[in-house]
């Protein structure tokens, strides 16, 4: 499989390569940035590395190296400044947003290609994507809230003193403030939260609320997060490359799920080597339900501002 990043040459993009790299699975890695050395030192940099790891192909290119790519992924955009909600970037990632769909429909894009949006803000922005680059339905998946769930079943585990891969929780909705954290079908090995030694709901509470504010968390402390975004889209396309049908929370279009019409948000979604192959209704605690169309109705408010400007 070959992947290409556009952005790769920042902490985000570089880290998704990084992550692709140790994997092992994708065989070509593309990295594209405005920034043409630092994209080639990146690939470099990777490239040195490459005989401890696997034998893949991993270099710098343009955007006309693209238009063989199994997955594209857009990492490009500017960074969420301190306590600057993600959806008021969006004046600001808009126009450079489009620009980057114009370069990819103008070099060519495999009608069976997947394209992969991380740039913030991601709801938005996956919905402009499909809007704009006409591929098949499940082509174009946001990375939506799976980071946002890798980060609160992370803190779960550190709270509740459980080893983090047998926490099972997500989180639905916006990458945003109207995020929805799944309580009803969290569970520790099996064991529902409640029963968990340790749980409160308070500890839950205050468990979601810095899951939900990790992101301006990693931009006071390191300018931004890297790894853990890097790994999140590792997931996306390992899950794609190895046809896993694994249920993730990734953004995509709603065409009914839930209620949800005509906005880009996550429910959760069997991903394979077709995309986004289907969305699945997980039985919902009524107030999720409302929770969920609420951040749907948030996003659909901004959406219509967006669409009347460009």
């Amino acid at each position: 499989m070959k992947v290409g990043i556009i952005g790769g040459g920042g902490i985000v993009g570089s880290s998704a390569g990084f992550a692709l790299q140790l994997g092992g699975i994708v065989h070509e890695i593309v990295i594209v940035d405005a920034n043409a050395d630092l994209a080639d030192g990146q690939a470099l940099d990777m490239m040195h590395g490459a005989p401890a790891i696997a034998d893949q192909v991993i270099r710098a290119g343009g955007y006309e190296s693209l238009a063989d790519a199994d997955v594209i992924c857009i990492t490009a955009g500017l960074r969420r400044k301190p306590d600057e909600s993600r959806l008021a970037l969006i004046n600001r990632n808009v126009v450079l947003f489009r620009s980057i769909l114009a370069e990819i429909r103008a070099k060519g894009v495999r009608r069976d290609a997947i394209v992969l949006v991380v740039s913030n803000p991601v709801d938005i922005l996956t919905f402009l994507a499909e809007k704009e680059l006409d591929l098949p339905q499940g082509r174009v998946i946001g990375l939506g809230t799976l980071l946002d769930t890798l980060r609160f079943r992370a803190l779960l585990a550190l709270n509740l003193s459980c080893p983090a891969t047998q926490v099972q929780a997500m989180i639905l909705g916006e990458h945003g403030d109207s995020m929805v954290p799944v309580w009803s079908s969290a569970s520790v090995a099996g064991l529902p939260l409640e029963k968990v030694p340790g749980f409160t709901p308070k500890l839950g509470a205050d468990t979601f609320q810095r899951a939900k504010t990790s992101g301006a968390e990693m931009i006071k402390k390191k300018t931004g997060a890297g790894f853990a975004v890097g790994v999140s889209i590792a997931e996306v396309i390992h899950a794609i490359a190895l046809d896993s049908k694994r249920v993730l929370p990734v953004s995509t279009v709603q065409r009914g799920c839930y209620g949800l019409r005509d906005v880009a948000l996550s429910v959760p979604t069997v991903v394979g080597r077709a995309g986004a192959e289907k969305t699945l209704e997980i039985e919902l605690w009524p107030k999720e339900v409302q929770a969920l169309k609420a951040s749907g109705a948030v996003l659909q408010k901004t959406l219509a501002e967006v669409l009347a400007t460009v």
